[in-house]
């Protein structure tokens, strides 16, 4: 407890000034991504990314904090969450930052950083794949954006301090990326994940239409469904001896490709998921999806398959959509979930 002297007057008034600051600060920094240099579509290697620094950070200069890494959707943006900008549930300033905010304006949750960089791409969405088209975007999150932090911030440098969450395309790129770097990361939060399920039998037609476009550039505005077909095959299907997109597509001509089809299916989770079990068996696990979203089945079908091995997760679904109790879940149910889970002191 801090006592704050003012005179007022000619007289003496002493009052009590506890507790932290009730608000956070939220800034936006580039962050060079080495994994991310000399991809074929040209997306830039130096990235937006978006910190909030809870607020205890300002006034103990002298604490280190666990750190959350957030990976954001789908069309979406960090801006889309952090920003003034704020898209779809995070409208009307009531952004990623205010709803910490509120999760730390007590004691009620332990305080971390929160961490979220910017994954939009000429394709709407990179879906946080390894690819030469498109750049390795698991290195970026749990190599060089990791060391970025704690080179440049009070953070805790451990595992057991490092908590990952994505919503959608974002909850897909929790799992993959999770699952591979079990070492840097000990706890995950998976919001209505997208993309877990392989498709054995696409549409020729939505290949056909890619096939008509020029170039990249002609992609760029592109309907979800077209862009969205895109990304997925400069995710999964890269190739370098095809330009100008250097990447495969599921059908050509019309007709079905078995091979970049098996390539697609090797990038589902649920498809792989028995081969990362001694991975996911090191983390905590969290989940949840809205009961009236389309993607409730597989998300369940993830928490099914999770448990038949014997892994605890903390899953829920809730009377929701796709996107329209984000900010809740987030103040309410993932935030104090790495507040118990994450360490917040240091081993050293």
């Amino acid at each position: 407890m801090r006592l704050v002297i003012a005179l007022v007057l000619g007289f003496t008034i002493a009052f009590a000034q506890s507790g932290p600051p009730s608000k956070g600060a939220y800034a936006r920094i580039k962050v060079h991504g080495k994994s991310l240099e000399g991809n074929l579509s040209g997306e830039p290697a130096d990235r937006d990314v978006s910190v909030y620094l809870p607020p205890s950070y300002q006034r103990d200069t002298t604490r280190r904090f666990p750190v959350v890494y957030l990976l954001h959707g789908y069309t979406n943006s960090d801006v889309g969450w952090f920003g003034p900008e704020g898209r779809g549930s995070f409208a009307n300033g009531n952004t990623m930052t205010a709803a910490a905010d509120r999760a730390y304006s007590g004691t009620r949750t332990p305080e971390v950083i929160l961490v979220m960089p910017n994954a939009y791409t000429i394709y709407q969405g990179s879906m946080f794949s390894n690819s030469v088209t498109t750049g390795d975007w698991e290195g970026f999150i749990a190599k060089d954006l990791v060391e970025y932090m704690d080179s440049h911030y009070r953070t805790i440098p451990d595992r057991a301090s490092r908590g990952l969450a994505g919503h959608s395309m974002g909850g897909y790129g929790t799992v993959r990326i999770a699952e591979r770097f079990p070492q840097v990361f000990s706890s995950i939060y998976i919001l209505s994940a997208c993309c877990l399920t392989a498709n054995l039998n696409p549409n020729p037609q939505g290949s056909a239409r890619a096939e008509a476009l020029k170039g990249p550039e002609d992609a760029k505005g592109a309907e979800r469904g077209l862009a969205t077909l895109l990304a997925e095959a400069a995710a999964w299907s890269p190739n370098p001896q095809n330009p100008p997109f250097y990447f495969d597509l599921p059908a050509k001509d019309g007709k079905i490709q078995p091979a970049i089809v098996a390539k697609w299916v090797a990038n589902a989770p649920l498809a792989v998921i028995d081969q990362y079990i001694t991975s996911l068996k090191t983390l905590k696990i969290g989940m949840d999806v809205g009961d009236k979203d389309g993607l409730a089945a597989s998300n369940r079908e993830l928490n099914r398959v999770l448990t038949s091995y014997g892994i605890q997760t903390a899953f829920e679904v809730y009377d929701g959509d796709h996107t329209n109790h984000i900010v809740d879940r987030m103040e309410n149910v993932v935030l104090p979930f790495f507040g118990k889970n994450l360490a917040s002191s240091p081993k050293y």
